[in-house]
């Protein structure tokens, strides 16, 4: 709030601000040029088509290559954004220091054994980027297995995806982007020459997209096309050598991804759409076989495959098991005539993910929105790891000894930092291996973290993830920050989380809501936030912020909303539905031209993505319901609060002119003095900046801009 001519956030003086009057530099006012777009018998007309570039397969590949006009506005854009957030530059680099106070020093992850070999990665003090090495079980000295801060030396952006040990520990793997277009080099070092191979322009889907083969003579890897869809999946010697088509995908709604199984029996290549799956199997024992299929793809089936005790396991939701059942078939005839049950579908229990080891096999699972790990023996009998905490994440460590005993998994809250656990499946007990290093001075017992149920219009009970100071005052007057993602089935897990301490620190509440569309209460809760359904998801985030300020957490516009991506698509949701509630918004890379974007049928995402938003080129009723909710077209006369957008100029998910036709269209009916402020990314794509110093300060851009919103809302009714 303000006193005097400072702005005071959370008791903290900061430099004055200009005001909402003269001292505004004027925004960008590109030009309207109307485009009438007819479709399936309706007309609606774009005002800013124009600001898609018509060569824009090329310009997402050389930015140089892009319609100056476009350029030109698009640099306007910045220079204004960088104009308007100037006054908080101090404030940006108050929390980058909180940020790096809060990081410890030591940024190594503990060792993961794998036959006679402990992995691990840590971050050199100062730097950015990973170093992945090894040393001897035991003990001994290290070897650098891949030092990526080397190794982004010359390059505007860098990022590694993908990065694996070879099954006999001779050769290093990994994908790296240094575009920042997600479009991948496949790259492989031999450990005992340190040659590196590199698939120069290979176009790789870097996502869960390459592996070695289980007898570590070949990399399987899959490959993008012109579209950026993941079409085709190839195998090469490990050491370099001819590229070998091995599968074809036809259709370009689907996704592909590549893993081994932990028993290493088979690569798996699994074929993913929103509503189906299909898996073939390479054994290894005959790495060049032909994939084996397990099950043809059917609408409506999902199906995933382990190995375990000479067996494949399949989690599926095959018979109506909407929240998943373990089913189990012979390898050998592995379709589902074949599938015998197992552990059979209970509702309300979601199981997530699973794990085999030699004697035991491990299921993460949701119970009533708890995560927690069962552990079968070979004899049938379980046991059930759980936690006691309000809120937090569980996840299995990327590196496991599928002959051992010991199961790794990463545990961390709101206010607890993440700790490495050994649980021992035999004879079950656990131990802190490692805790995360944090900053000196922090006490996860000045922290508090709580879960709420927040009502929902229709009387569902959304969940609230809170972290805050402990003692705060609920009395209304803390400035609170509300995200979300909730589409796709994505939960937003409750993770230890830098930034939000450091924006808790300065008297914020945190929120996490878990809205529908995601799978925080299973499956149910996804598909109750999906097409013709997705305006809960607008509701249930609304609802949360409403019930927040009822129990005084916060007062109406001193909340201020987030979300990245889907979650930018709630943003533009919100925001038109009650555009009286917040102090502000901040919508990264966020898909809000969703009518438009549906209706391009060359998107690389649109065929995958029809099934959770419909398809308005061919179906009325999908029409008429995105055109209901679709932020760009739904922007109505009102005072909105200020508005913070970003984009990539790389980005080929949610493309540039998403946010930049929204933002021009907001200023056009944005009947109060607030600001809406356009950044736009010019080196990297859907992704920011890998890099640690990047993180935090693109974090530290948006919760200066939050705090500078309070002021900027106040006197808006």
């Amino acid at each position: 709030m303000q006193r005097r001519s400072f702005l005071m956030v959370a008791g903290v003086a900061l430099l004055p601000l200009p005001s909402l009057a003269a001292d505004m530099p004027a925004p960008p006012r590109p030009p309207k040029r109307p485009k009438r777009i007819v479709q399936l018998g309706r007309t609606r007309i774009d005002d800013y088509a124009w600001l898609r570039d018509p060569n824009w397969a090329k310009v997402s590949r050389d930015t140089s290559l892009m319609d100056p006009e476009i350029r030109a506005h698009l640099d306007a854009e910045n220079r204004y954004a960088d104009a308007m957030l100037a006054p908080t530059k101090r404030t940006q680099a108050e929390f980058v220091q909180a940020m790096q106070a809060l990081t410890g020093a030591d940024m190594a992850n503990p060792p993961s054994a794998d036959g006679p070999w402990d992995y691990y990665t840590y971050v050199r003090p100062g730097q950015d980027h990973k170093v992945y090495a090894r040393r001897p079980r035991g003990g001994g000295d290290e070897q650098v297995l891949l030092d990526a801060q080397e190794r982004a030396r010359g390059h505007a952006y860098f990022r590694i995806t993908e990065a694996e040990h070879s099954p006999d520990h001779k050769l290093f793997l990994w994908a790296e982007d240094v575009e920042g277009g997600d479009r991948h080099r496949v790259c492989v070092r031999d450990l005992e020459t340190g040659t590196v191979s590199t698939t120069p322009n290979a176009d790789a889907y870097g996502y869960h997209a390459v592996t070695f083969s289980p007898d570590s003579h070949y990399v399987f890897w899959i490959w993008r096309d012109p579209l950026s869809r993941p079409v085709k999946v190839y195998r090469r010697p490990a050491r370099g050598g001819e590229d070998v088509l091995v599968y074809t995908e036809p259709d370009p709604a689907l996704f592909m991804s590549l893993s081994r199984t932990a028993s290493n029996s088979h690569v798996v290549i699994h074929i993913l759409g929103p509503d189906v799956d299909e898996v073939r199997l390479i054994p290894a024992a005959n790495p060049m076989a032909e994939p084996l299929l397990v099950e043809p793809r059917q609408p409506g089936l999902h199906y995933k495959v382990q190995e375990w005790a000479g067996e494949l396991v399949i989690l599926t939701d095959a018979d109506g098991a909407l929240d998943g059942k373990l089913m189990r078939a012979s390898p050998a005839a592995p379709g589902r005539a074949q599938w015998k049950d197992w552990v059979p579908h209970q509702p309300g229990r979601h199981i997530l993910e699973t794990l085999s080891f030699r004697d035991h096999f491990v299921r993460l699972q949701r119970v009533d929105g708890r995560l927690e790990l069962v552990v079968t023996g070979r004899d049938g009998k379980e046991g059930t790891v759980g936690f006691d905490e309000a809120a937090y994440a569980l996840t299995l460590a990327p590196v496991q000894e599928h002959e051992g005993s010991i199961l790794r998994l990463i545990y961390e809250s709101p206010r607890t930092p993440r700790q490495w656990l050994d649980y021992d499946t035999a004879s079950g007990t656990r131990r802190v291996v490692q805790a995360q290093s944090v900053g000196k001075g922090f006490d996860p017992d000045r922290y508090e973290v709580r879960r709420l149920m927040a009502p929902a219009t229709d009387g569902e009970l959304v969940p609230v993830t809170l972290l805050m100071r402990k003692g705060q005052k609920l009395d209304g007057s803390s400035p609170l920050l509300i995200t979300a993602y909730a589409a796709y089935g994505i939960s937003s897990e409750a993770e230890f989380s830098i930034p939000a301490l450091a924006l808790v620190d300065k008297g914020w509440v945190f929120a996490i809501s878990h809205a529908r569309g995601g799978s925080e209460k299973g499956r149910r809760w996804f598909l109750e936030g999906r097409r013709f359904k997705k305006k809960n998801t607008f509701t249930d985030f609304i609802a949360c912020a409403e019930h927040l300020i009822k129990e005084r957490y916060t007062s109406r516009r001193r909340v201020v909303a987030y979300g990245l991506s889907a979650g930018g698509l709630l943003m533009g949701g919100i925001l038109n539905l009650r555009p009286d509630l917040w102090g502000g918004a901040i919508a990264q890379v966020p898909f809000v031209d969703m009518l438009n974007t549906m209706s391009d049928k060359d998107h690389p995402l649109v065929p995958a993505f029809r099934p959770d938003w419909g398809d308005p080129l061919a179906d009325p009723e999908a029409y008429d319901y995105i055109a209901s909710i679709s932020p760009y077209e739904n922007v109505k006369d009102a005072a909105y609060p200020p508005i913070l957008a970003t984009a990539g100029i790389r980005d080929d998910r949610v493309s540039y002119w998403e946010a930049g036709k929204w933002v021009a269209t907001l200023r056009d009916h944005n009947k109060g003095p607030a600001p809406t402020l356009f950044h736009v990314d010019m080196a990297a794509g859907h992704q920011a900046g890998a890099g640690l110093t990047d993180q935090f300060k693109q974090m530290a851009l948006f919760w200066a801009f939050a705090e500078q919103s309070l002021v900027w809302s106040k006197g808006l009714k």
